[in-house]
């Protein structure tokens, strides 16, 4: 066992045998699984409302970009959705930042529009263009669509994977993208700043919307229950674009999806923590702490910690929030913003992340002084 992993630690990108290493089959991972273990899981046991000194850590994107064994990948298997698809890929990937840095978590893989993928809508990845749905449901039914419930089985199978290799002190996190975030990309057929044809739609039309929100919905339940039935431990809604949404809207579109969410996942999977973050929420967020039933909540960088602790529900678990771009600059911004979290969120308890996910340029040196600094 190394780095909190079962798996072999691989070289790297700079080891010439790297890719072929990386391709090894399905069989050799099944073996290295272990068998039925009880170990304390840091992360799952704050996420059940424990306070640890010091806290878990994850990070959100921590599979991704910034990671040179991640660019040698991608350069082997080609685009972002094939790798997705890819379970063994996928499964790779999710593993790699626990060959680097003391991780008490690993986040699947995959990507939040897996769902609508699922419902039928047509989904691609334009290079430096972001995500494309097609066709657009401001210009088509989702009736039109045909289901593919099928294209779930690839993810449970990551996940079936990375369950294999992970120790057993490490929390397996799942996700989905709530249903009005993903909404905002099925009407309007990729990502927007202001996520207007969405909310035009959900204005002008409110029954018609309100049909597309109950079939991300019911799509979400099912892919969130497989997750956690094929090894996740816990899952995050992800909301990314809810801080676009006026307090009436937010309610409709944001809180009651969500608490749907939850409620049928406390029936199908009692016990299963959930994560909310409604990124961009501000002031709305003591509401939906207490509405949506969520295990623990999600904040941003734009949150003041302090104001946090004073304002959400005692003993609520809290996530985050540095500020990915102080953990960019490093140095001496770094460290007051590690201690300014840590301190403001003392007295509750908290996984620290980051308010958002990890940038594609941050240096590995930084994440390296930031886990110095919360004393790994």
């Amino acid at each position: 066992m190394r780095d909190g992993l079962l798996f072999p630690s691989f070289a790297g990108p700079t080891d010439s045998n790297y890719l072929s290493k990386i391709q090894y089959k399905k069989e050799s991972r099944v073996a290295d699984k272990p068998g039925p273990i009880s170990a304390d899981k840091p992360l799952l046991a704050v996420l059940k409302g424990e306070r640890r000194d010091p806290p878990p850590v994850w990070m959100m994107r921590q599979a991704g970009r910034y990671l040179p064994e991640y660019r040698a990948l991608r350069a082997a298997k080609g685009g972002f959705l094939d790798m997705v698809y890819d379970a063994e890929a996928a499964a790779e990937i999710t593993l790699q930042p626990l060959r680097r840095f003391p991780l008490d978590g690993a986040i699947l893989f995959s990507d939040i529009l897996i769902v609508p993928h699922a419902l039928g809508q047509g989904l691609s990845f334009v290079a430096g263009e972001g995500p494309r749905l097609s066709p657009p449901l401001k210009e088509a039914a989702l009736e039109d669509f045909t289901p593919a419930p099928a294209r779930l089985e690839a993810i449970y199978e990551t996940v079936r994977l990375v369950k294999a290799g992970l120790s057993p002190e490490t929390t397996f996190l799942g996700f989905a993208g709530s249903p009005w975030t993903v909404a905002t990309y099925m009407v309007a057929g990729e990502g927007s700043r202001e996520q207007a044809d969405a909310r035009q739609l959900a204005y002008s039309d409110p029954g018609r919307f309100g049909a597309i929100i109950s079939a991300i919905e019911e799509a979400t339940v099912t892919y969130l229950v497989g997750q956690a039935d094929a090894g996740g431990d816990a899952v995050q809604l992800f909301d990314s674009w809810a801080g676009s949404l006026s307090p009436a809207q937010f309610e409709q579109w944001v809180i009651a999806p969500t608490a749907r969410i939850v409620g049928r996942l406390r029936a199908l999977r009692p016990g299963l923590p959930i994560i909310g973050f409604p990124k961009g929420s501000g002031g709305k967020l003591a509401a939906y702490a207490r509405e949506t039933g969520v295990d623990a909540l999600g904040l941003d960088e734009t949150v003041d910690p302090a104001w946090a602790h004073a304002s959400l529900p005692a003993g609520l678990p809290v996530q985050g929030n540095l500020d990915p771009l102080l953990l960019m600059a490093g140095g001496e911004a770094l460290e007051a913003g590690v201690r300014r979290v840590l301190e403001a969120l003392s007295e509750r308890p908290h996984v620290f992340n980051l308010g958002h996910g990890i940038g594609q340029f941050t240096p590995i040196a930084h994440v390296e002084q930031m886990f110095r600094l919360l004393g790994r």
